[in-house]
């Protein structure tokens, strides 16, 4: 039975086809992986990291939090010396999600570590879009308590700080009476009145500094901002919510509440009068607007994006908010001094302006108008607003600020698992446009591309845009049902369409006539103008093949059908040629959906055909005939006249395959680029792909298997003439290298005769050469083992090991060589011939001289052969009548068991395993039709799917197929 079909996720097999050898061929799907495919998964990154003071930037996301629980005894006994405690205490700053942890960090006493750690691995979407809303008070009681380090700032001596357990719902007042307690200056707050007048005297404040000259590891602390907590503020939630910005550090501090009182107005008042501007606790209004558009930055909210992408450099950064900003927030310090000339300006616009008296003007009306004065940037591509959905919050100039434009409705985040919403640009607030709408890239060269998500309803040029095309100034792009943009691109110059390609080329121009191919395309031609177009396509050698979504069953149906058939005179590889033109139409202009159906069809209908083909070749077979009729020999002409069409869906097949897997990398790189990698619609169409080249996988392995049967069967009734034929016959020239077939020995005509009709089958179906390698390669693999075996058959029997017969066999052998040589099989015949022809040169060592080699030398000279190979050979070695082998011939003890037990015998399972091409596809898909019959079947198909699409009209609508007016 053929041991070489898919056991892999229980695909369906070809059937039991018998061999009377053992072939079994490696799935190449593994091979995939050297392209660099590789299957969406959900597995999220995680890493780690040192947990000492001075930790480095990473750019992953800190760790989820993870707080530990620990009595208040083991927190007095542990101190703050121990390396387990400090490393306890390290995690839990740094994987609480905290800016300084309260403490200065994980560096120990005002060392800002922590929140150094913390600036580095905050995602800068996550900065864009402002914190978080505070959780409901039920979730924050059944988090876990954190420990908070309090200093006691000279409280007691000979302790820096205590720490303390918080939870989200402890308030500072409890959290000054606990650190009271630990200083042994208060009791519990439950205490008496005496106590509770303590706690009264002292307040917990919230200070923001930075460590002294010694760096980032010295434990001088230097505070610049203090602030005095409420009684009942929940430090662990402000710790939380309100982190120290990259090179300061926050920790909690215990004072005498007088003292507290007098630093924090001596703090504000300083920043007051310098002008510095002390860090703000009150909200500032935000009216900048992500990219060239939306209000997700200024209320982030549900509708809010996540801000700009982690690669962006300040300086971009810079540049977008300028861009963003209104005209009377770019300079504030110079606002009066230039209000009266700019209002001067926008007045000077209204018509009977020169006769109105300037007077003062309310500063919003002023701001109104100024707003209003839009001038397009001249170094960037822009759109230009025809048609909005609120007035009042659309804009009318969106500027593209990066090099790839997403348009969408944004949102704090995703569906799926609570993953991070898309990154977006331009924020569309219409009720339509999904998340990530579309995205348009535009490099220094152009044309700009425009690339509409899944399910997107997006329109060019008044045509639904289904996938990726080119964008050129002056198109007309519509996002859903409301928005209406022009694209223009200041940096074109005058190298744009004189005419806006929607423009109709006069008024009144007919309605797109029949033709589903050029109807969307040719809008503004005439009727005549649209049926010349239509005739040049159907009889044009453009290598296109148009067809609706709802004619590729019979499309793909009638190719497969065709090429099973043999019908027409088509060339090896005009099939893999005709389906790779359905695969490319599809990939370029039907929806992202639609390519991986195809593939599951397509390649469900090529196994069918191979499966039909097997079955008829077997049912032809001697051995599958009545009984009572002889069977007869296969011949080599036989054997290739039926191995043609297999032959012809290898070859086909093969191209095939390596062409999707060009798409399938391309469908993932468009989504890695666009961050939709984990996408499930997208994960569900590579899984989908992944299951068709699985199929096209089992076509390819089971047609090699096939072929190579059908060959060594052939091969196994004219091998034994190699050992038997004599090549020295009476008047006989030996034929030197290169000779042809007929100047052959007689007994070597039938074997070289297998090998040179599987040759010219290889060359007429153009099969690729890594598989006319491999397919060579066990036909030599096979005719070495089965020589091999009959050598160490005829050896038992009577006497056949002498000098005189392996002069004979080692010459058929060299002129088998040759002659594969000059075929061009000289190096793999070399290879796997290799066992056989050591074998043999050992039968042709003189008498004389082999009676003085020992075992070790024979060993060493020889040594492909096991020893039970090489025992067996000297065994039966004939050296004259009543003379034994002499006794250095005999095995060492040591190899006496290898002897005993091995087999002498070649296996036929230890063949080399199929492994299929990888690279490009050798299909020519680019420039004219040459091949004058594959332009025939062309032409057959288009008019075949222009029948079809006329046997959808009524009867009086439908028109014969066009014919071009000659020139």
């Amino acid at each position: 039975m053929l041991s070489g079909e898919r056991k892999e996720g229980g695909s369906p097999r070809f059937g039991k086809l018998h061999l009377p050898v053992g072939l079994w061929i490696n799935s190449p799907r593994k091979q995939l992986a050297k392209l660099g495919r590789r299957w969406p998964s959900a597995a999220s990154v995680k890493s780690s990291s040192s947990d000492t003071g001075s930790r480095s930037s990473e750019p992953l996301p800190p760790p989820p939090p993870h707080v530990e629980l620990r009595r208040v005894g083991a927190v007095k006994a542990a101190g703050g010396a121990s390396g387990s405690r400090a490393k306890r205490i390290s995690q839990l700053f740094r994987g609480s999600g905290t800016g300084a942890t309260g403490s200065g960090g994980a560096g120990g006493a005002g060392t800002p570590g922590g929140a150094q750690r913390w600036a580095s691995e905050k995602k800068l979407p996550e900065l864009a879009a402002g914190v978080a809303p505070e959780p409901p008070l039920a979730a924050r009681a059944t988090a876990p308590p954190g420990v908070l380090k309090i200093f006691g700032a000279g409280l007691a001596s000979g302790a820096n700080y205590k720490s303390v357990l918080a939870t989200a719902r402890s308030t500072a007042r409890e959290l000054v009476a606990e650190a009271l307690e630990r200083y042994g200056l208060a009791g519990s707050p439950g205490g008496s009145p005496g106590e509770s007048s303590c706690v009264d005297a002292f307040a917990l404040c919230d200070a923001l500094g930075r460590p002294a000259a010694g760096g980032v590891g010295s434990c001088e602390w230097r505070a610049e901002h203090l602030r005095v907590l409420g009684d009942s503020e929940r430090p662990l939630l402000v710790q939380e919510l309100w982190r120290a910005r990259p090179g300061w550090a926050r920790r909690f501090e215990l004072r005498g509440r007088e003292e507290a009182r007098r630093l924090e107005q001596e703090a504000f008042g300083a920043a007051d009068s310098d002008g510095t501007g002390a860090p703000s606790w009150r909200p500032q209004k935000n009216r900048s607007r992500a990219a060239s558009g939306g209000a997700a930055l200024a209320s982030p909210g549900p509708g809010s994006g996540s801000g700009p992408p982690a690669g962006s450099g300040g300086k971009e950064r810079s540049e977008n908010l300028s861009l963003r900003r209104s005209v009377s927030e770019l300079s504030l310090q110079g606002r009066r001094r230039r209000q009266q000339e700019r209002r001067q300006q926008a007045l000077s616009m209204a018509p009977g302006a020169a006769d109105t008296q300037i007077g003062p003007a309310d500063p919003g009306d002023f701001d109104q108008l100024t707003q209003c004065l839009i001038q397009a940037p001249s170094n960037r591509p822009y759109f230009l607003l025809l048609q909005g959905y609120q007035d009042a919050q659309d804009f009318v100039v969106y500027v593209m600020t990066r090099e790839q434009h997403v348009f969408g409705r944004g949102g704090n985040s995703s569906a799926r698992g609570g993953s991070p919403a898309p990154y977006v640009d331009t924020f569309l607030n219409a009720p339509d446009i999904l998340p990530r709408h579309c995205t348009v890239r535009a490099g220094p060269e152009p044309p700009a591309m425009v690339r509409p998500a899944r399910g997107a309803p997006v329109t060019h040029n008044g045509c639904l845009l289904l996938r990726e095309a080119e964008l050129h100034p002056g198109d007309l792009l519509g996002l859903g049902e409301h928005f209406l943009f022009m694209y223009k691109d200041p940096r074109a110059g005058g190298s744009g369409p004189a005419r806006p390609p929607w423009l109709p080329t006069r008024p009144g121009a007919s309605p797109p006539g029949p033709g589903w191919a050029f109807s969307c395309r040719l809008c503004g031609r005439g009727l005549q103008e649209r049926g010349e177009a239509l005739a040049a396509y159907l009889d044009g050698r453009e290598p296109v093949l148009r067809f609706r979504p709802r004619e590729e069953e019979a499309l793909l149906g009638e190719i497969v059908r065709a090429a099973a058939a043999g019908a027409g005179d088509l060339p090896p590889l005009g099939p893999a040629t005709l389906l790779a033109l359905c695969v490319q139409h599809s990939a370029r202009e039907l929806e992202l959906g639609h390519l991986p159906r195809l593939l599951g069809r397509l390649a469900r209908l090529i196994k069918e055909a191979v499966w039909e083909k097997i079955k008829e070749i077997g049912d032809r077979q001697p051995e599958n005939h009545p009984e009572g009729v002889p069977e007869v020999p296969l011949t080599p002409e036989a054997v290739s006249v039926e191995l043609r069409p297999l032959m012809l869906w290898m070859a086909n097949t093969t191209e095939l395959l390596s062409f999707v897997q060009e798409k399938v990398l391309e469908m993932e790189k468009e989504a890695d680029q666009e961050g939709l990698s984990s996408d499930p619609q997208l994960c569900n169409d590579l899984e989908l792909c992944d299951e068709a080249m699985a199929l096209l996988d089992e076509v390819i392995m089971c047609t090699f298997q096939q072929s190579v049967y059908y060959l060594t069967k052939t091969l196994y009734s004219t091998l034994p003439a190699l050992l038997d034929s004599n090549p020295f016959t009476a008047g006989a020239e030996l034929p030197g290298p290169g000779a042809e077939l007929a100047a052959m020995p007689p007994g070597l005509r039938p074997t070289l005769g297998v090998f040179q009709a599987a040759l010219e089958l290889t060359s007429q179906c153009e099969l690729h050469p890594d598989l006319v390698s491999q397919t060579f390669g066990y036909l030599f693999f096979f005719s070495n083992a089965s020589l091999l075996n009959s050598l160490m058959e005829r050896g038992q029997g009577r006497p056949f090991y002498q000098w005189s017969r392996a002069v004979q066999i080692r010459t058929n052998l060299d002129l088998v060589l040759d002659w594969l040589q000059g075929a061009g099989l000289g190096d793999i015949a070399t290879e796997f011939f290799r066992k056989l022809s050591i074998a043999v040169n050992l039968l042709c060592v003189p008498r004389t001289s082999l009676l003085k080699a020992s075992w070790s030398s024979l060993r060493t000279d020889h040594p492909t052969l096991t020893p039970a190979q090489l025992h067996h050979l000297l065994s039966h070695y004939q050296l004259g009548p009543g003379r034994g082998p002499p006794p250095a011939w005999d095995p060492p003890p040591a190899e006496r068991d290898a002897v005993d037990t091995g087999d002498i015998f070649e296996s036929f399972s230890s063949h080399p395993p199929l492994i299929l091409p990888l690279g490009s596809s050798r299909l020519r898909l680019t420039g004219p039709v040459t091949d004058d019959a594959l332009h025939r079947e062309l032409r057959r198909l288009r008019r075949l799917l222009w029948d079809l699409e006329q046997q959808e009209l009524p009867a009086n609508h439908r028109h014969g197929p066009p014919v071009a007016t000659p020139p």
